[in-house]
């Protein structure tokens, strides 16, 4: 499964554009943004680099291409510019001797396709960085900027547009969400609460899930039912999918953090459960505090973190399943959020014979769809390339199952599978568990 060869001399895809402002408008735009990104984080990682390179080695575009311009540190070349300019200790000298050249809306349009097609924000560059360079997070502080100049790929825009309108980034509206949890509780014979004016436990939903993979709300009113759970969906607040944040758009990430925020607190809920989402995860419980100004007041667990502390608490029992089973560590969840233990949990309460890919779990390949990259149409042929490391990882297990616990690395790997006609398909960690619950006596 060798990676094609990327021509490094071909073109970049055309920059795409929303609003009708001027060139000028959009610099100011974007460099206003990237100013107010400019805090003594910001800053100690722009200084700390030392150029060595190392984090090329471990991006998956880089490594599958040869291409030096998809070295992670590069992707933010156009904000590190504008600091060392306009900020950094040494500006005045920059910019005197003209070291640092001004910023342009033409560099920012051909940094579209780094800063967003190019790059998950999976964190592996960070890993690896001799510095401790937290790269997604300059890259997201990039994306603000690309955000506030009207220079983000129009797939993405029109999902956090869509998310804006209507709460959802792929029309799971309140009446669609209402609709679908009807039927999947007739369909299916299982309880699942909506608007419930107190609850412990708010569960929110993935618009993946409820479009594409429904039965893993059938696999979570299950397990809530199995556990004897006071729960609910929440119709003002279920949406966690943050595409506010894969886009740049502060205020859009802002409104669905809060949205939430805001329906935990009125059901005075003491839990709110994330669902198998990797992005949902990292701007929720990561990224939810800073939002909203102080602690939250209630827990934001992963599902995973869940069922794994249901399991410990002898609340969740589960069938032996001893199947080979293998397991993705989405990005956003292990590697960006620590949540490496609580699956593994879950596999050794069912028995599995878990065989773990070559790699620390914190280590693994991207799956490739992360940071909003698989709504990216144009950066197909791309990530189809860069699969290729993930399908690798994933066959050299040898396990009979492969198992996720993030809708969004599934939906990638059904698209890898029917574009390389692969044999194997991602399961939902979530759905595992829901079938194997064991009787209760």
């Amino acid at each position: 499964m060798s990676a094609t060869t990327i021509d490094a001399s071909r073109p970049l895809p055309a920059a795409d554009k929303q609003g009708t402002v001027s060139d000028p408008e959009r610099l100011s735009r974007a460099l206003e943004s990237f100013l107010a990104d400019f805090g003594a984080t910001a800053a100690l990682y722009l200084e700390a680099c030392v150029h060595c390179g190392q984090c090329a080695e471990a991006c998956h575009y880089y490594v599958q291409t040869g291409d030096p311009k998809y070295t992670p540190i590069w992707k933010i070349e156009p904000f590190k510019q504008a600091y060392k300019r306009l900020m950094g200790p040494f500006s005045p000298f920059y910019r005197l001797f003209g070291l640092k050249k001004a910023v342009t809306t033409g560099e920012l349009e051909r940094w579209q396709e780094l800063i967003y097609d190019s790059c998950t924000m999976c964190g592996r560059c960070t890993l690896v960085c001799p510095m401790g360079i937290d790269i997604p997070f300059l890259v997201l502080a990039a994306r603000h900027g690309m955000q506030a100049a009207g220079l983000v790929p129009h797939d993405l825009w029109e999902a956090t547009d869509r998310a804006e309108r209507e709460g959802s980034p792929l029309g799971a509206t309140r009446q669609v969400l209402k609709e679908r949890l009807a039927w999947l509780a007739d369909e299916n014979a299982v309880e699942i609460p909506l608007d419930r004016e107190q609850a412990d436990v708010l569960v929110t939903v993935s618009s993946i899930e409820v479009m594409k993979y429904p039965q893993s709300i059938v696999a979570l009113a299950r397990v809530m039912k199995h556990i004897g759970a006071s729960w609910t969906f929440r119709s003002d607040g279920y949406e966690a999918t943050n595409f506010g944040m894969l886009a740049g758009d502060r205020k859009g990430q802002k409104d669905a953090t809060m949205r939430l925020v805001n329906a935990a607190v009125a059901i005075r809920a003491n839990t709110v459960i994330l669902p198998e989402c990797g992005h949902a995860y990292q701007a929720f419980r990561w990224a939810g505090a800073n939002i909203y100004g102080k602690p939250l007041p209630f827990r934001a667990l992963h599902i995973s973190e869940f069922l794994a502390e249901e399991i410990g608490a002898g609340r969740l029992k589960l069938k032996t399943d001893s199947r080979s089973m293998t397991f993705h560590d989405p990005c956003q969840i292990a590697r960006r959020g620590g949540v490496v233990e609580a699956p593994r949990v879950v596999f050794r309460a069912l028995g599995a014979d878990l065989r773990e890919m070559n790699a620390n779990p914190s280590l693994n390949w991207c799956c490739g769809g992360g940071g909003g990259v698989v709504s990216i149409h144009r950066a197909d042929a791309l990530r189809h390339r860069v699969f290729h490391l993930k399908m690798q990882q994933v066959e050299d297990t040898g396990a009979d199952l492969l198992v996720s616990s993030c809708s969004n690395c599934r939906l990638t790997f059904d698209d890898g599978q029917a574009y390389f006609h692969w044999d194997k398909t991602a399961h939902s960690l979530l759905e595992l568990v829901a079938g194997n619950l064991a009787e209760k006596h």
